[in-house]
């Protein structure tokens, strides 16, 4: 007999449905044959189905049979084959009517328990997207697969169970929708008020945050640059309800949706050490898989002591930081991951820390300096908006300064300045932030009077500003003027933007 189940395998970020294909053959000895481009996890399902095939009160036929996992030219991986293997050996030996058009994803434990899977968002999708509007999941994840309206997810928790659905004696309940509200904690993480004095550098970060400016902050050890880095978050604005489908998918994918997790509600923040491998921060291996730049899509990725990094993995970053996307192309296959992330990073001026410093003498030589601060190529300075010096905090600043503007008011900025740009953007899809304007935007909505065209001129000639500058600082001060409720670009919001770029 001939049986047929409906589930999905990954492609990158997207689902494709596959037909799972099992014919039991009336002569020959008893054997299983698996066929359709399987990996080693996909082949060792053999085990695990007749394990829970016996282990759910069910019968294992003993005769011959072979499985064909269509389209046969799709490479199979991961153990989300097992319940579909499962339901079409019950169905091709007749214990169980062929079910209604479903997509059924899993893997099974031995006693017949479904365990949590990667990618069942994705799967979603590509069922609503194929006409499919029921799918069957581990109950694990079926909050995570309700996020989508228009599919009908049903949570199992084990293969009998789910066989006395099928069957009509105990009927399972569809999973309630899963809310889409990113409203963050606004006490989790450092808060801005925490931070004594560096008012110039929390100025430059809720700058960042109003539009995903990539920054660089440059000082000596102890001026607490990580320490703002971190205090970012807490500004940040939420999700859309877009941007959490997008991160959700992203880190359901790679597997790292913390346990009970079904919806990523915050913003990311990807903080890798500096020995991460090309692979690691871009995303790669045998079967691509999203690296730390995706895993921070729409949130941020902060390198600590960037220069400490391989200058082959700091070079990668060139393409992902101007298109948003980075390619990884395989001999079988091009896959293409999103990377819209605002970069911070860290460093000192130099490898002792205090060049320039004036309260410590650096022990350096001048070619030693030199040479350190060109571990960052020039390519990858000019990609980032704003650099900000993070100077020695002041005795005074640490015992007598007030406590500063708390998180919550500045984040109430930061998500106005948002919601304005949403709006002038509405009619460019691929332009949502400042930051990711390009030479049209940039004429249409960063105009200049006359005044403020001189000013940024006269600061083009004494500073030596490149044209990638002159762009930088027309974002940046879009981005200021946001802040302030201006339509127009001020002088003064000029003025501040020139502040921001290198010497």
């Amino acid at each position: 007999m001939l049986a047929s189940i409906t589930t999905a395998a990954l492609v990158g970020l997207e689902g494709q449905l596959v037909e799972v294909q099992l014919d039991i053959a009336q002569q020959g000895l008893p054997s299983f044959y698996l066929v359709g481009l399987p990996n080693a996890a996909v082949k060792e399902a053999r085990e695990r189905v007749r394990a829970a095939i016996k282990n759910s009160g069910l019968v294992y036929p003993l005769r011959r049979m072979a499985a064909n996992l269509a389209p046969a030219e799709l490479p199979k991986q991961g153990p989300a084959y097992d319940l579909p293997l499962a339901l079409a050996i019950l169905v091709a030996s007749g214990q169980l009517e062929p079910p209604p058009r479903a997509v059924f994803v899993g893997e099974l434990s031995l006693d017949g328990q479904l365990r949590h899977g990667q990618g069942v968002l994705p799967m979603a999708m590509t069922a609503r997207a194929a006409g499919i509007r029921q799918l069957y999941v581990p109950a694990d994840d079926a909050s995570e697969a309700a996020l989508l309206d228009g599919v009908e997810v049903i949570g199992v928790a084990s293969l009998a169970e789910l066989v006395s659905h099928l069957r009509g004696d105990a009927r399972l309940a569809p999973a309630q929708p899963t809310s889409l509200a990113c409203e963050p904690d606004p006490d989790e993480g450092v808060d801005f008020a925490d931070i004594r004095g560096q008012e110039h550098a929390k100025r430059a970060l809720e700058i960042s945050a109003a539009a995903g400016h990539n920054v660089l902050l440059t000082g000596v050890p102890g001026a607490g640059k990580t320490l703002l880095s971190r205090a970012l978050p807490s500004i940040l604005p939420p999700l859309s309800v877009e941007e959490t489908l997008e991160v959700t998918r992203i880190y359901s994918v790679a597997g790292v949706l913390a346990p009970g997790t079904a919806v990523m509600r915050r913003r990311p923040f990807r903080a890798p050490h500096h020995t991460v491998s090309y692979a690691g921060l871009v995303g790669g291996g045998s079967s691509p898989r999203p690296g730390e730049i995706s895993l921070a899509h729409r949130g941020v990725l902060f390198l600590d002591e960037i220069p400490e990094f391989h200058p082959r993995v700091l070079e990668v970053l060139r393409q992902p930081i101007e298109d948003g996307v980075v390619t990884i192309a395989r001999a079988r296959e091009t896959l293409t991951f999103p990377a819209r992330f605002t970069l911070i990073a860290a460093r000192n001026p130099c490898p002792c820390g205090f060049y320039a410093d004036g309260a410590r003498p650096c022990s350096c030589t001048e070619s030693v300096v030199t040479r350190y601060q060109k571990r960052l190529s020039g390519p990858i300075l000019d990609r980032i908006d704003m650099h900000i010096t993070v100077r020695r905090v002041e005795p005074n600043a640490l015992t007598d300064t007030p406590l500063s503007e708390p998180s919550a008011r500045v984040r109430q900025r930061v998500i106005g300045a948002r919601q304005r740009q949403w709006r002038r953007f509405a009619e460019h899809p691929s332009v949502t932030t400042n930051a990711e304007m390009r030479g049209r935007e940039l004429r249409e909505f960063c105009q200049l009077d006359g005044a403020t065209a001189r000013l940024l001129r006269d600061a083009i000639e004494r500073f030596g500003l490149s044209a990638r500058a002159y762009h930088r600082v027309l974002r940046v001060a879009r981005t200021i003027a946001d802040l302030a409720e201006s339509e127009q670009i001020e002088r003064v919001h000029v003025a501040e933007a020139v502040q921001y770029q290198p010497r």
